[in-house]
C-alpha cells in the first residue's frame, strides 16, 4: 500500500512539473513551435543520401541537412540537430518546407519565411530559423 502511495505522490509531481513547464514554453512560444520541437516528422539520420551539410551556428548549436534528390526536385529531407526545442522546430519546418521543391524554389526560402511559418519566435530565437536555412543551403551546395 505504501508503495502504491509513493507511485502515486511521484507521478503527481511529475504531472505538475510537466505542467509547469508546458505553461512557461507556451508564455514564450507559439503552439506551433511547441508542436515542432516535441513532434519533428523529419529528424534522423538518412542513409545514403545525394545531398548533405552541416553547419554550426554561433550559439553553439550544430544542424545537419540530409537530401535525397530526384533530378533536380528534392524528393526527401532530414536534418539532425544537438540544439534547443527552437532549432528542432526550425530545422523540422525547412525540411517540410524545401521537401517537393525544386533546388532553384528551396535556396529561396528565407529565415523570415520560417518565423512566418511557425508563427512567430521570440528575438533571441530567431538565429535558429537562420541555422536550419544556412544548413539547408549548404546541403544543396554539397550535391553531387
Amino acid at each position: 500500500m505504501e508503495q502504491h502511495k509513493q507511485a502515486t505522490d511521484f507521478d503527481r509531481l511529475v504531472a505538475e512539473l510537466q505542467h509547469d513547464v508546458d505553461e512557461q514554453e507556451r508564455a514564450i512560444f507559439s503552439d506551433k513551435v511547441i508542436a515542432e520541437a516535441r513532434n519533428p516528422t523529419h529528424a534522423g539520420r538518412m542513409a545514403e543520401p545525394d545531398a548533405s551539410g552541416i553547419v554550426h551556428g554561433w550559439c553553439g548549436d550544430t544542424m545537419e541537412f540530409f537530401l535525397k534528390l530526384d533530378g533536380q526536385r528534392i524528393e526527401r529531407v532530414t536534418f539532425m540537430t544537438d540544439g534547443c526545442g527552437s532549432s528542432l522546430a526550425c530545422g523540422n519546418t525547412v525540411s517540410k518546407m524545401a521537401q517537393g521543391k525544386v533546388v532553384e524554389e528551396a535556396v529561396q526560402i528565407e529565415p523570415e519565411d520560417v518565423i512566418a511559418a511557425l508563427g512567430g519566435l521570440p528575438k533571441e530565437y530567431e538565429h535558429c530559423a537562420q541555422l536550419a536555412v544556412n544548413t539547408l543551403r549548404e546541403a544543396i551546395a554539397n550535391r553531387e
